[in-house]
């Protein structure tokens, strides 16, 4: 469940001095320089903490024109903590397990999830890739789910994905088949599912009871949803409308080629390098920069990364109006796109 960080003989790990600050790796095969640092998540979390709090005084004062733009900082600052969930499920947000596993618990919570479940229901993701068993791209991995379902699903995930994502994960636990079985870790997720309910109760009371319904919509659910999307889209990115089935082939990953890109890269714990994560599920996000190169294509259909979300949203987008992953689709080419990129290294900018 928490595979260790294998070495790597070239890396050069931020010190104990350079730590709260990103340092910068080259990668001689693509030519580029990549931010990293094992502070990205504190980084993250004091963000949110500073934005969230700025977005308060805007609003006590009734600054909107600065309420607006702080919406969106915390949104992305939220959806870098979603990223730091997905990290946890790993075991490698924190080298300390107990602090790892506190860490997941409470994002869990915060949005509307077990940890548990995510944990447990990830590993078919991983374990089968863009086959009818991954759980976590349902419904389009499934032949027999209708054009207009899989639409629908689309349309609601992409714009509600604060709920979509979570009744996702839950589907897998309460449904008849359900693939967890285990029942030490179903009683664990019943327990943090009356934690989450608990949670939930307590702050939605005390919300109504201090009228302070202004500031929990515009500093938790407006950024939550906001979130939420960011989250689906990039999930939607990173595999939606790809006919292949190996970590090349059914995933777009983004290797960025600009000083602004590189930046997201790190905000976002480098979850751009997608496709190195599938690859070596066992790297912390401040190694997957250093593995760039194992995004070359090594198989036909295989796909070279992209050097920015414009230029893969559009490759999305030309596949969205079909939302399907998978080779084991009747009219699917193995390993193909259905919408092929470019053979260059990278896609051009649109």
């Amino acid at each position: 469940m928490n595979p260790p960080s294998p070495p790597h003989p070239t890396i050069i790990l931020p010190t104990a001095h350079s730590e709260s600050r990103p340092v910068a790796h080259d990668d001689d095969e693509h030519g580029q320089t990549h931010w990293v640092s094992r502070a990205a998540f504190p980084l993250i979390g004091a963000g949110l903490v500073l934005s969230q709090t700025a977005l308060g005084f805007a609003l006590f004062y009734g600054w909107i024109w600065l309420a607006i733009p702080l919406v969106i900082l915390v949104s992305h600052f939220m959806h870098g903590a979603l990223i730091g969930f997905h990290e946890a499920s790993h075991g490698m947000l924190r080298k300390n397990r107990l602090l790892n596993e506190v860490d997941g618990v409470l994002a869990g919570v915060l949005s509307f999830m077990s940890f548990t479940l995510y944990r447990a229901a990830h590993q078919t993701h991983h374990m089968h890739l863009a086959t009818e068993r991954d759980e976590e791209l349902w419904p389009f991995v499934n032949v027999k789910a209708p054009l207009w379902s899989r639409r629908l699903a689309a349309a609601i995930e992409l714009n509600l994905g604060l709920l979509f994502t979570p009744f996702l994960f839950w589907r897998i636990f309460f449904r008849k088949d359900s693939l967890i079985r285990s029942r030490k870790v179903r009683r664990r997720i019943w327990l943090e599912f009356w934690m989450l309910v608990g949670f939930w109760t307590a702050v939605l009371t005390a919300v109504a009871w201090s009228g302070t319904w202004l500031y929990f919509t515009w500093t938790f659910l407006v950024p939550g949803l906001i979130a939420g999307n960011l989250q689906s889209w990039r999930k939607y990115i990173e595999h939606v409308g790809l006919s292949g089935h190996t970590a090349r082939s059914a995933t777009r990953s983004i290797v960025a080629d600009t000083w602004s890109g590189r930046l997201l890269s790190l905000t976002l714990l480098h979850e751009p390098f997608h496709g190195v994560h599938h690859l070596k599920a066992g790297l912390p996000h401040y190694e997957l920069p250093l593995h760039a190169h194992s995004l070359e294509p090594a198989a036909e259909g295989e796909m070279k990364p992209f050097p920015n979300y414009r230029s893969a949203l559009k490759h999305l987008l030309q596949n969205l109006s079909d939302p399907r992953v998978g080779s084991h689709w009747p009219d699917a080419s193995p390993h193909a796109a259905r919408h092929p990129v470019p053979t260059a290294h990278h896609v051009p900018q649109s």
